[in-house]
């Protein structure tokens, strides 16, 4: 039997490179998981034909001893739907990166009923999918669920925000409650004092609706409580509302409703707990009639390009997505490898935009 050239064996790194696309996006051609297009994919398939590249290798060295040389990647929302976040892609991508070096691939899983990797008549779940690790990214309120499911199957997790509930799971953290208390002090520091909040969903049901005691004490999501907590530490009293999910659409909803009143009551400035939350509500204000920022300041969170936005150059908290990402593939690939793994926090850095300025007199 020839022995295999592991040194030279070409790389899904190098596959993505050569058709022009993320790791990521390889990695997903592949598994056949994922919003990828047939042009796409067919792409990715001819440079690793050109490559002779045969696709992820179980017997990558860090992925040996019977192992199925995948990592599933579990999502809180339907794939497509988290496709059209920029972060989520970011820190996919930065995933990919990490493990196309051990040469595994990814396996894309969500939380969604009714929605699996496989097809129809045999859907591919968290229980039995054949992976050798797991990273669970977003704000999840399944968390937990999810956690329970992968111990007991014995598999390594590593969970990107959220609250497992369990100390002994690897953590990727953003400061999401000292970067929003930021946010809050530029605005208190311009002057404002009517600030109200766009958030994130609270729990598993993804309501369109005000922010209540009651829907604080029973949420799930430890992103959206601790942006929430941010915001209140510097404004108390501040309103908040619900988008059903991080869209645009979905901000200048919930901004619509929070900007319904007389001007001498509404908001002169809205926190909004995402990039694309934020765009959402600067469009909201452009339907009203009210300029951003001379009547309205508006600030973010994450730090993405947005499209459509111009000319506002959108104050918000820049997150390092991909980075995160790496570290997260880092904690898989060593924990695989049997090394002990610790939580790491990432920090947001603030960005002062065009979409703030002192409230008008």
């Amino acid at each position: 039997m020839t022995a295999v050239d592991n040194e030279h064996r070409p790389t899904l790194a190098a596959v993505a490179s050569r058709a022009g696309v993320s790791a990521s996006t390889a990695s997903l051609a592949f598994s056949g998981t994922g919003p990828v297009s047939d042009a796409t994919r067919e792409r990715v398939l001819q440079a690793a034909r050109e490559l002779n590249y045969g696709g992820p290798d179980p017997r990558a060295r860090s992925l040996r001893r019977g192992r199925s040389g995948i990592v599933g990647v579990v999502l809180e929302e339907r794939v497509r739907d988290a496709f059209r976040d920029p972060i989520k892609i970011a820190t996919l991508d930065g995933i990919s990166e990490e493990l196309g070096e051990i040469d595994a691939g990814l396996l894309v899983l969500t939380e969604v009923a009714g929605e699996a990797g496989g097809d129809e008549k045999n859907p591919v779940t968290l229980s039995d999918a054949p992976i050798d690790g797991a990273v669970l990214m977003g704000c999840s309120p399944r968390f937990e669920e999810s956690i329970a499911t992968l111990r007991a199957r014995g598999v390594p997790v590593v969970a990107i925000e959220g609250n497992p509930g369990d100390d002994d799971v690897v953590m990727i953290l953003q400061d999401n409650r000292e970067a929003t208390r930021l946010g809050a002090e530029h605005l208190k520091k311009l002057g404002h004092e009517r600030v109200a909040i766009v958030a994130l969903s609270l729990d598993r049901d993804h309501l369109r609706a005000p922010v209540t005691p009651e829907r604080i004490a029973a949420g799930t999501s430890s992103t959206t409580l601790e942006r929430l907590a941010g915001a209140r530490d510097v404004f108390p009293d501040a309103p908040a509302y619900t988008g059903a999910g991080s869209y645009v659409e979905e901000g200048r909803l919930a901004a619509l409703e929070l900007l319904s009143g007389e001007a001498s009551s509404r908001p002169t400035a809205i926190i909004a707990q995402s990039d694309l939350l934020a765009a959402g509500v600067i469009r909201a204000a452009e339907e009203l009639g009210i300029s951003v920022p001379e009547q309205l300041s508006v600030i973010g969170f994450d730090g993405v390009k947005v499209d459509g936005l111009w000319p506002y150059d959108l104050t918000t908290l820049v997150q390092p997505a991909a980075e995160k990402g790496r570290a997260a593939g880092r904690a898989i690939k060593a924990m695989l490898g049997g090394s002990d793994v610790e939580t790491r926090l990432f920090t947001a850095e603030f960005h002062e935009g065009n979409t703030t300025a002192k409230p008008s007199a």
